[in-house]
């Protein structure tokens, strides 16, 4: 097929531009090629082990509480094979529940302090916090139970959180410090809710 002198000048300027630039387009093209691939292979591999802990964590959430050793292992599993799932903050938090009904509160407590660190979800990582305060604030280790809740709690966990360090005012003989903590928590407690009624009874005992 013939080119016009103007059609053949255009087509020595494209050769010349892409003699010039070719290599490194190719290689821009090249570079974005392996980065879509990439993403999509971290994709595919991303949602094949949610699926996998999904899987794993219904199994846990089925087997009776009083199995603690099937427990442990099904949460062990998901905590290191699978810690980068909010199913795997889950298991540690149903753990330390089962552990704690077996009266092993050594273990319970290392899955909650897990699961404050670790779990993927606020939520899981503020309930792990009011549990493992809970727990201390029973033993009597008052200032350790504060230290927890005085970490970063989610917001909609204020109220539990503000309820229980009234608890623990109240138990340290610091009724004034209870009482605003009582009235704080009623603040950010469902007034339809348990804790709304009881936090609201401890606040007028304590002479409102």
């Amino acid at each position: 097929m013939a080119f016009d002198l103007e059609e053949q000048e255009q087509l020595d300027e494209f050769k010349a531009w892409w003699n010039k630039h070719g290599k490194v387009i190719t290689s821009i093209l090249i570079a974005a090629l392996l980065v879509y691939g990439g993403w999509q292979v971290y994709q595919y591999w991303t949602n094949k082990k949610s699926t996998e802990a999904s899987n794993l964590y219904q199994a846990l959430v089925t087997t009776d509480l009083g199995n603690v050793s099937e427990i442990k292992s099904q949460t062990d599993k998901l905590t290191s094979q699978y810690s980068g799932t909010p199913y795997a903050g889950r298991a540690a938090v149903f753990a330390a529940k089962a552990s704690y009904l077996a009266k092993d509160t050594a273990h319970s407590k290392a899955q909650l302090e897990w699961a404050i660190k670790n779990a993927k979800e606020s939520n899981i990582q503020a309930i792990a916090s009011l549990q493992l305060a809970a727990m201390l604030y029973e033993n009597k280790d008052y200032e350790g139970a504060k230290k927890v809740l005085n970490e970063n709690i989610d917001v909609g966990y204020v109220g539990l959180k503000d309820n229980l360090l009234g608890d623990i005012s109240l138990a340290q003989g610091k009724t004034e410090d209870a009482k605003k903590l009582f009235e704080s928590a009623l603040k950010n407690l469902d007034p339809q809710g348990k804790f709304y009624q009881l936090t609201k009874q401890k606040l007028e005992s304590l002479g409102e």
